[in-house]
């Protein structure tokens, strides 16, 4: 048997055993259930959640949407939020606890930790993308170095994309879905209005706030 008929035969044997319907619980008290089964998936997984894997443990044919609103509106008046990120769901801290997280424990010392230079190629990559060095060269007036770009790939926010059309079909860049997390942004275009200029030219400054999107 291949491992993917091991895994598919797993799953089966998973589905049968595991209650998803709760029939025999009264409506309300299944509607919390399922309320719980969310929130313990989005809890125990420290990346979004998408709704096919919410669904899995919730009665087939379960307003997914509405049991998130509900958990939502619970949750209120604590210190974390649901928010919809990428394509899915997390808890993420309230940013007026960022202070008390940093000074607890050395949480601080978690965070990504970008350079100035760090922060504006990503922020070109993400406006531009797919883009080749050559094409982050041209708007930083200097070579990119492949350390700052591996440096960006070891915290999975960028990837490979397709090969450029230039000569020699050198590979591109693109933002990944660590990145929105990290974000706060479900797709790309929630991006904010920024443009892309000669401002990044010394050591990758802030860019200026412009109407048009440039990508």
């Amino acid at each position: 048997m291949t491992v993917a008929a091991r895994k598919r035969r797993l799953a089966d044997e998973s589905d049968a055993t595991f209650d998803r319907e709760l029939d025999d619980l009264p409506q309300e008290l299944r509607w919390r259930e399922w309320m719980g089964r969310i929130e313990a998936v989005l809890f125990a997984s420290a990346s979004p959640v998408g709704r096919e894997d919410l669904a899995r443990v919730v009665g087939q044919g379960a307003p997914v949407e509405m049991l998130i609103e509900d958990i939502q509106a619970e949750v209120t008046g604590r210190p974390y939020e649901l928010v919809q990120v990428a394509d899915g769901w997390m808890f993420r801290t309230k940013t007026q606890f960022a202070d008390a997280i940093k000074a607890a424990a050395d949480l601080g010392e978690q965070s990504l930790g970008f350079t100035e230079m760090e922060m504006g190629v990503l922020c070109a990559i993400a406006y531009h993308q797919p883009i080749d060095r050559a094409g982050l060269a041209s708007i930083f007036g200097k070579e990119v170095s492949r350390d700052l770009l591996a440096r960006l790939r070891y915290k999975d926010l960028i990837a490979s994309g397709p090969r450029s059309p230039r000569p020699g079909a050198p590979h591109t860049f693109v933002t990944t879905e660590t990145f929105l997390v990290t974000f706060d942004l479900q797709s790309l275009r929630d991006l904010p209005d920024i443009e892309i200029t000669s401002d990044f030219q010394h050591a990758g400054g802030s860019p200026s706030q412009t109407q048009d999107k440039t990508r």
